[in-house]
């Protein structure tokens, strides 16, 4: 009697589960779709952009080893001159370490009042250049790039991050939800049910919607346990409270962050010269001879949005990954090195919300992460397509003739 009473109840309970998992997935289906599609496209995105762009990344520069750099001031002033039909002027660089590589300089204007992509970004390219002659060699629309749109359309749906980030955040919260409520309802009662789930077995079967229900619950079961992790990275990015809580948990409960306020420039702006950014350049290249790119901000402190309390870098220690970063302060005046902080001294909460993008898009572990993270964004795409069907079906199911 009391084995019958646990029979029932968990009937009871998987069907409120099934509940939930229909109604969740009919009203976040659609939005899932487009962010596992739009995901799936992006993935390779950085691999793609450097091929096509390899001829404009690496300058061709002759006896480099016997040449240096234009002084970054004076390369600024010479790239600006160079880009007088543009309606910003260049104040970002990135220096990548290796000297047979182009900088990077970045035109950036933003509308903070932007209510979606087209809008928000006024103007956004990159612009590549010789640093030994000065150069432009090519100059790429980051704003139109497909790869660009399809990461706001992924995180925002080409709306506000306000607007469309709040939609696709909840959507991914959901989509969550609707992960573990289908590994509860695939969970099978027995080793046979086992079996028939962890595989296509469609020798005997014909009817399309029996096809269509495996495809839902194979596909759904073999790429959950990936998708969950990539979901959760996703909601960091979507709401950031929970980076905080993710480090908290990782930090002893403790939510305090290192705190680099004390490093601060105290030397006069008299000692600057025009020489003293180029100076803190070469400290870099010194202490990170093994890093892949840093940036630096290059605005002038009359014309400055913001105060600079120092000069803060942040390293790139290697091309298709973000995990691994360094970050140096300098006294912007006098170029004095005030605070070193490699990755290798991180603490693990650090390390490990520093590897949320590259967790996200698989590239934390290299090419075989992202082509897992690409077929698992495809499986992802098909479960609104094959759940919405298997509604369908029942909802539409033919009544036996009498």
């Amino acid at each position: 009697m009391q084995q019958t009473g646990n029979k029932k109840s968990k009937g009871t309970f998987k069907k409120y589960i099934l509940k939930a998992h229909l109604w969740l997935g009919l009203f976040s289906g659609i939005i899932v779709l487009i962010v596992s599609l739009s995901g799936a496209f992006f993935v390779f995105n950085e691999d793609i952009t450097a091929a096509l762009r390899k001829e404009k990344t690496f300058h061709g520069e002759k006896d480099i080893q016997h040449k240096k750099p234009i002084p970054i001031r004076e390369l600024k002033d010479i790239v600006n001159a160079q880009l007088k039909n543009e309606i910003v002027k260049t104040d970002e660089v990135t220096i990548p370490i290796d000297p047979a590589r182009s900088y990077q300089f970045g035109l950036i204007k933003v509308n903070e009042e932007g209510w979606n992509h087209f809008n928000t970004f006024i103007v956004y390219k990159n612009v590549y250049v010789n640093q030994y002659t000065g150069k432009v060699l090519a100059i790429y629309d980051v704003k139109n790039n497909p790869f660009f749109i399809c990461m706001t359309l992924h995180r925002s749906l080409l709306l506000s991050n306000k607007i469309g980030g709040t939609i696709v955040g909840v959507s991914t919260i959901i989509f969550v939800i609707m992960l573990i409520t289908g590994i509860i309802l695939w969970w099978p009662k027995n080793k046979k049910m086992r079996q028939q789930r962890l595989w296509f077995r469609w020798e005997k079967v014909k009817g399309w919607r029996r096809k269509n229900y495996d495809v839902h619950n194979i596909l759904g079961f073999y790429s959950s346990f990936l998708a969950i992790v990539v979901a959760i990275t996703g909601i960091m990015y979507s709401f950031r409270i929970t980076q905080v809580w993710v480090y908290a948990l990782l930090n002893g409960f403790s939510t305090a962050t290192p705190d680099y306020s004390q490093y601060k420039t105290t030397a006069p702006e008299s000692v600057e010269t025009v020489t003293t950014i180029d100076r803190i350049i070469e400290q870099v290249k010194t202490h990170y001879p093994k890093a892949y790119s840093f940036g630096i901000d290059l605005e002038d402190h009359a014309e400055a949005d913001h105060k600079h309390d120092n000069l803060s870098i942040w390293i790139k220690d290697k091309e298709f990954t973000y995990a691994e970063s360094s970050m140096m302060i300098f006294d912007e005046h006098s170029g004095k090195l005030l605070f070193n902080h490699p990755h290798e001294d991180k603490p693990m909460a650090e390390r490990a919300t520093d590897a949320t993008y590259d967790l996200h898009v698989g590239a934390f572990f290299g090419m075989p992460g992202k082509i897992l993270a690409f077929i698992m964004s495809l499986f992802c795409a098909s479960l609104p397509i094959t759940g919405f069907m298997i509604w369908w079906g029942r909802k539409n199911k033919k009544k036996p003739t009498t």
